[in-house]
Order: structure tokens, then sequence, then C-alpha cells
């Protein structure tokens, strides 16, 4: 079992009340089956170096109020490296603002306070103006500080077929150009603290794609 799963508690039994994906843009929802158009792998050779998924199952749906009417909506794959981002303000096509198809790069649990401050504290470098990943550098999207500044904290709704789950993210989100007009490549760092209290830093690498990219059965 992922660690993902294991912080969303595969085995519980679902409450009453847990989250319905109704209401989410582009008819994702779980259980859907998210499809990707077959052009975008050559599309994005040599440009990103996000691996495509195949056809996956959605297997859990987030969902993070950013206020204003605004929704920031993950959707989990059951191949459980991948998650889709969709920002939007409704229902709608045209509700979408952004949608990013994210990878996991790694999840790292923190078990001190020390491992703590030396992953996201001042010394780390997660905050900066830039960051190099791979050999490439990043550009800090949040943030207009000179310097580090601090994550960003977010609330996360989550639900599967089988639970409901709370995640608090501290998170810090970096981007640069790929060359593809429309394409950009994302790294997110997040700091994840579920329900008991156990921390896990995340990071995820993505790229921006667009609805005509997604077929959802």
């Amino acid at each position: 079992m992922s660690w993902f799963k294991r912080v969303m508690g595969l085995e519980a039994p679902a409450p009453k009340g847990a989250l319905s994906a109704n209401g989410s843009p582009l008819g994702l929802r779980n259980g859907g089956m998210l499809c990707l158009d077959s052009s975008l792998k050559l599309l994005l050779d040599g440009h990103s170096y996000v691996v495509l998924p195949g056809d996956e199952k959605i297997w859990a749906t987030g969902r993070i109020d950013l206020g204003q009417a605004m929704t920031l909506w993950r959707f989990y794959l059951d191949d459980e490296d991948y998650f889709l981002q969709v920002v939007s303000n409704g229902p709608q096509p045209e509700d979408v603002q952004d949608i990013i198809l994210f990878g996991y790069y790694s999840a790292t649990p923190i078990n001190s306070r020390d491992e703590l401050l030396r992953l996201t504290g001042p010394d780390s470098p997660i905050g900066l103006p830039t960051y190099e990943h791979e050999g490439e550098v990043f550009e800090r999207q949040w943030g207009s500080e000179a310097g580090q500044t601090e994550l960003t904290p977010m609330l996360e709704q989550v639900a599967s077929p089988d639970s409901r789950y709370q995640v608090k993210h501290l998170s810090m989100l970096y981007a640069r150009e790929t060359g593809l007009i429309g394409r950009r490549e994302f790294l997110l760092f997040s700091l994840e603290e579920d329900e008991e209290g156990n921390l896990t830093l995340t990071t995820a690498v993505g790229v921006t794609l667009a609805s005509t990219d997604i077929t959802v059965l």
C-alpha cells in the first residue's frame, strides 16, 4: 500500500456525508477513467520530464477552497504516482482556469523536528526565488520576497469510495518554460500533515494540460 493510500486510511469505513465529486469540472469523478491524448507523449518529448501515464481510473478526489468561488481539485489516479490538478470556479468547461498533470518525484516521511527544519526551514532551498531540479532552473510562483518566502497553507478534503480524509498542506510552487506555447513545467513541494499529525514532504513535477487533452469515460 502506498504512502498516500496509507494516510487516506483506505481500510477505514466511509463516514456519512463523505465528499462527493458532484460539481467537479470536465466530468472528472471517482471511478471515472482518465484518458490522455495519445499525441501528448510525442509533443512533450524533449520538453518536459513528466512521464505520462496510460489510461487510469480516478481513485480519489481532493478539494481545496481557494476563496472567491475558486476551487482547486485534485484527482488522484489508481496509479498512485499521479494526480490531475484543476483550478475552476464552476463545473462547466469554460469555468476551468488551469489544468496540470503531476507525477510524484518523492515522498519523504519526517520523523523529527531537526529533519523538518533541515528540509523546510530557513536553511532549506525551498521558498527561495529559484530552485534547480534535474539540471533545470524553476522560478518561484508564490511570494514576492527577495529571499526565502513562507510556504502557503492549504486545507484539502479528500474522498475515495472507502473513506474521507483531511490533509493540511504547506506548499510552494515553481515553474519553468518548456519552449512549447501554453505548456509550462511545474515543481510542487508540499509538507503534508494527516489527521494523526504524521508529516510527509512530497515533491511532484507537473506539466500544463489543455481540456482538449483529456477524455473522461
